[in-house]
């Protein structure tokens, strides 16, 4: 007989395993608005599994809790049983042995501190708070309530035009975001609990792509009311497109040659080529939104003037400045801000960076389109230089994985310290300090020195992406709240002690992605709206074609391609390929078509207008 035996594991661990990755499907497409009190009872329970029975706390306790919640949920727990449930949580924190139990408690102490009104609210009627407003994940998920499965279901059967009127009814940059959203939406697709989420964004470019032009809808009768809207960005015209559709004339005044904000002067065009920026800005101007471009606040005009010229004032300004360093040597020639950098490269001002060591700060999205910039302005070697990991930026992975494709090197956990410069000023390098990862707060790891020495960089061009603020002096002198580096704007986008006066998008949420952006302006256009004394109605009549009866069997995702990464760092034309019909086709069947199954059908389902 041999003495050890090599282990494999059984069958039952091995369905166990399956059940493990299923659960983490299920949770990771759970929708908003499920009830906090069921949820919580349901992970304890799970939690309860994990207990080796070793210590009181954690075999009895968690047990203990899990029946006052039970209590809660079938309407028997009073408002003691909240106190004693809160007491019992810290007990057990206090007493368990290990994580198992700790975790457990710490998650129910938690839920019961952050959704206080729900546990109240379950004992006092017996039932929850929670509302289904909306419950398709996608649509609640999207900032601008974009109706998804509607234009989904549009694009299976090859309407892409009406795909399209459909998007713009709640988002006038259908082009726009099938290249660069974010895509939120896709976060909690309930695909996911069968195989993986359906690429939304890409049936989005696939619609804009194929459906050619697409005039706007007609524009309600005139009310003769007149609306500045400073700044052309995402948020600007937006807000002027719905306003315009609603029958108030909108001037929009714009500081730079072109409209299009950061969209233009920061997305390059390997992200969004600027004809297809185009066709979205033309479609917007087609409505007869006027615009007067060259035309900067507190220079050329103040609030004060536009307040008396026109009906309604609304500030979309964005966040078009750079954050500073505050370290030695930053105000060195050859460093540059990644906002104006950016900037020039969209005015075809594009600086020569043959042969040259760039480094680029920062781990955002803006750091990762200066860094694939650089390198095709001709750079010999671009570096991003980071204090976290490259789990912690906030880049999208997509974005980070093309950076390191292209041949961008990525040094992380390296804080910069002081900028070195040559005889002349310029600079010729920056020291870094390493960093160690150190303890979690809020969710996210901090870091430390390691105490090691710096780390001379070379570079010959340095740019600084850490972030944007607003130009905001202007409105303060005005008498506009500002907090921060933020307007200060009441939730429906006002100011109870300015009326007349709006503001939205990245100036008063700080910086932010385009769909965001289009929601503020959603919303500060219909305030606006009600302001003038009028309650118009946005919109769409396309039919949206019945779901179907079949079964969604398991599929693969269709990812967008790319062109090789040799090929594509020599010039600006687009990265992403788009789907072909028959892609489109299958992508789309994957859809579960929440808006008609589960609760879509009779909690919320469609928004027809808003």
């Amino acid at each position: 007989m041999s003495r050890l035996e090599i282990t494999a594991p059984d069958k039952a661990q091995l369905v166990i395993e399956g059940l493990y990755k299923d659960l983490e499907r299920r949770i990771e497409s759970s929708p908003p608005g499920l009830c906090p009190v069921d949820m919580t009872r349901a992970f304890l329970e799970m939690c309860h599994t994990h207990t080796c029975g070793k210590c009181v706390p954690c075999r009895v306790g968690l047990w203990q809790l899990k029946n006052l919640l039970t209590d809660v949920m079938n309407g028997d727990a009073t408002m003691e049983t909240l106190d004693l449930m809160e007491e019992l949580s810290v007990s057990i924190m206090e007493g368990a042995d290990c994580a198992i139990g700790y975790e457990a408690a710490h998650m129910v102490y938690k839920s019961l501190m952050g959704c206080r009104e729900d546990y109240e609210e379950h004992v006092r009627q017996g039932r929850c708070t929670c509302q289904y407003a909306q419950p398709v994940p996608c649509v609640s998920l999207c900032p601008a309530h974009v109706d998804i499965p509607g234009y989904i279901a549009l694009v299976g059967e090859g309407r892409y035009a009406d795909a399209i009127r459909l998007i713009r009814k709640d988002n006038p940059f259908p082009t726009t975001c099938g290249f660069i959203c974010e895509h939120p939406c896709e976060a909690r697709c309930r695909r996911n609990i069968v195989d993986d989420a359906v690429n939304i964004r890409g049936l989005k470019r696939m619609a804009a792509d194929y459906a050619g032009k697409v005039p706007p809808p007609p524009c309600a009768p005139s009310t003769g009311k007149r609306i500045a809207v400073v700044g052309g960005g995402p948020g600007g015209l937006s807000a002027a497109y719905y306003l315009q559709l609603m029958g108030h004339q909108t001037t929009v005044f714009e500081m730079l040659p072109e409209l299009g904000g950061m969209l233009r002067y920061g997305i390059p065009n390997y992200r969004l080529p600027k004809d297809r920026l185009n066709d979205d800005i033309n479609a917007i101007l087609e409505t007869g939104v006027k615009v007067e471009f060259g035309k900067r606040i507190g220079k050329d005009m103040t609030i004060q003037s536009l307040r008396e010229e026109y009906d309604a004032v609304l500030i979309t300004i964005g966040a078009s400045t750079d954050k500073k360093l505050g370290i030695e040597g930053e105000h060195s020639e050859g460093v540059l801000s990644a906002v104006q950098f950016l900037r020039d490269v969209g005015k075809n001002q594009n600086p020569d960076l043959t042969g040259q060591e760039v480094a680029v700060i920062g781990g955002g999205n803006v750091s990762m389109d200066a860094v694939r910039t650089a390198k095709r302005l001709g750079a010999k070697k671009v570096s991003i230089v980071y204090r976290r990991r490259v789990a912690d930026m906030t880049a999208l992975p997509a974005e980070i994985e093309g950076a390191v494709a292209e041949g961008i090197e990525v040094q992380t956990l390296m804080a910069p310290s002081r900028i070195e410069t040559d005889e002349n000023g310029h600079v010729k390098g920056i020291y870094v300090t390493p960093q160690m990862i150190s303890k979690i707060k809020d969710g996210r790891a901090s870091v430390r020195p390691t105490g090691a020495p710096d780390v001379f960089i070379p570079c010959q061009t340095l740019i600084v992406a850490i972030g944007q603020d607003i130009e905001y002096q202007h409105f303060e002198e005005a008498g506009v709240p500002v907090q921060r580096g933020k307007i200060l704007t009441e939730k429906y986008g006002g100011f109870d002690n300015i009326p007349g006066v709006f503001a939205g998008g990245d100036c008063a949420s700080g910086p932010a992605s385009v769909i965001k952006a289009i929601a503020a302006a959603k919303v500060v256009a219909a305030n606006i709206d009600e302001y003038l004394g009028y309650h118009h109605i946005i919109s769409c009549d396309v039919e949206i074609p019945e779901a179907r009866l079949d079964d969604r069997p398991p599929c693969g995702r269709v990812n967008m391609t790319e062109r090789e990464a040799c090929e594509r760092v020599c010039d600006f034309n687009g990265v992403e390929n788009c789907m072909s019909e028959a892609e489109a086709k299958q992508e789309a069947s994957r859809c579960l078509r929440c808006d008609h199954f589960g609760y879509g059908i009779f909690k919320g389902g469609r928004e027809t207008l808003w």
